[in-house]
């Protein structure tokens, strides 16, 4: 296994550091080409059993948009109602979505029942697609945050 300069690991771990969720985005597109090199990274992910479970979608549609929008706005008025007093506060002040500016929505999905991989891994564990999918987008976000392109995550 090769080992890795010391001055690698001191920026691998600056970048780590640096993947974290933003909210606020500026109005500029995203360059295609650095788009597709960020979704190319799922190829280098691992995956339990080669399953490959990720399913990407681009949102680029206006309409779809507002209707993810929309979704994220009634899961987080549900999410709302299970605090009270000072906790419903601070959440309710918190800003946990930049949907609405973002210049790209990619909504990540995980195909539980893929047939791909054989069931490798899977068959006892099966959550261990969720958390390939989980692994990929992690590669992703630091591919893209590398490039100086935040991203945030909305559940």
């Amino acid at each position: 296994m090769e080992a890795f300069a010391d001055s690698f690991r001191s920026e691998l771990l600056q970048l780590m550091r640096w993947r974290r969720d933003v909210r606020r985005f500026s109005n500029e597109p995203v360059d295609e080409a650095l788009l597709m090199q960020c979704l190319d990274t799922f190829r280098l992910a691992p995956s339990v059993g080669l399953s490959e479970p990720w399913r990407i979608l681009r949102v680029t549609s206006p309409d779809l948009r507002q209707k993810a929008i929309k979704n994220y706005q009634t899961a987080n008025a549900t999410a709302l109602e299970g605090y009270s007093g000072d906790k419903a506060a601070l959440y309710s002040g918190l800003k946990l979505s930049g949907m609405s500016e973002a210049p790209e929505h990619i909504a990540i999905f995980c195909d539980d029942s893929t047939a791909k991989g054989s069931g490798l891994g899977a068959t006892t564990m099966p959550e261990m697609r969720r958390y390939s999918v989980v692994g990929a987008i992690n590669l992703m976000w630091l591919h893209a945050r590398s490039h100086g392109l935040g991203m945030g995550w909305v559940s």
